[in-house]
């Protein structure tokens, strides 16, 4: 334990904003008032719910934060919050020869980087200004990338599976910059153009005192489109809550309703896995299946 606040501490003053994860590098489950009351992780202010959204670079606060979660894992948050974009080869899945080849490429220059639990590297960069979403490395089997919503262990945790710990590399003591051509390999590719969409036509209908129910399931989504980064997740609860008032109204299926939802979730560039939860929490919460 002291060593991780000793650490923890330290990322503190770097200004890495950081967080305890419990054993198994999944974030603290978050308390009930948390569960049972949705609201904006980023201003909750507990200790230790909503995961990332929990971070801080305070040494008060992180010393409270470490003590709460003993045997648990430091956790640094990365993307723009923290100034850090983190290369994350696992050779479990590929890594190793990936990385061969960002290496022969000259993608990825000398830099910072942690030998992981599990025999991988964390290569740590600096962020370069313009979004860069955490998710696997295009093209590049093993490799993921971990930024904006996203967050990686620092050292000294232990890996819950191997029970090694993190260790920082030898070399240089800080992050490098990302060249161009870095940047460009951790973005997605340019999300193909539809005149239509995905689901087909999303039909409203005049009900339940709604006059203008296409405008109004336009504004709603639009909210989650125009939502900024660290808020899309909570937003797309919100909107999934309006939209299930108008199936509730009748002013629009239940079907077109979960359609136009993940699609507007997937603009967002949210998970499969977080859009069907906020869909189904918002539907819940208004007293519909989703």
């Amino acid at each position: 334990m002291n060593d991780l606040l000793t650490a923890a501490v330290a990322a503190a003053d770097r200004g890495w904003p950081v967080f305890m994860l419990g054993r198994s590098k999944r974030p603290v489950a978050n308390c009930n008032d948390c569960r049972d009351n949705p609201h904006d992780p980023a201003t909750c202010g507990h200790l230790t719910c909503h995961g990332f959204y929990a971070a801080s670079t305070d040494p008060d606060r992180v010393r409270l934060i470490v003590g709460a979660v003993p045997g648990g894992q430091l956790a640094v948050r990365t993307g723009a919050t923290s100034g850090l974009v983190v290369v994350d080869v696992d050779p479990a899945h590929g890594g190793a020869d990936s990385l061969a080849d960002l290496v022969t490429g000259q993608l990825v220059p000398r830099t910072l980087w942690v030998v992981t639990g599990s025999f991988g590297q964390h290569l740590y960069y600096r962020h370069p200004g313009r979004e860069i979403p955490s998710r696997p490395m295009p093209n590049r089997p093993g490799i993921d990338v971990k930024a904006d919503g996203g967050y990686v262990v620092l050292p000294p945790s232990i890996h819950h599976r191997t029970r090694q710990p993190y260790r920082w590399g030898e070399g240089l003591c800080d992050p490098s910059e990302m060249p161009p051509a870095l940047i460009d390999a951790c973005l997605p590719a340019p999300p193909a153009i539809s005149t239509s969409h995905p689901a087909g036509p999303i039909r409203t209908t005049r009900a339940g005192g709604i006059s203008n129910p296409e405008g109004l399931l336009t504004s709603t989504l639009n909210a989650v489109r125009n939502a900024g980064e660290g808020k899309r997740r909570t937003t797309l609860y919100g909107a999934a809550r309006g939209v299930a008032r108008m199936v509730a109204a009748g002013a629009i299926t239940r079907a077109d309703a979960i359609a136009a939802l993940t699609d507007v979730g997937q603009q967002a560039e949210q998970t499969a896995r977080d859009i069907r939860a906020a869909i189904a929490d918002g539907f819940r919460d208004e007293g519909i299946a989703a």
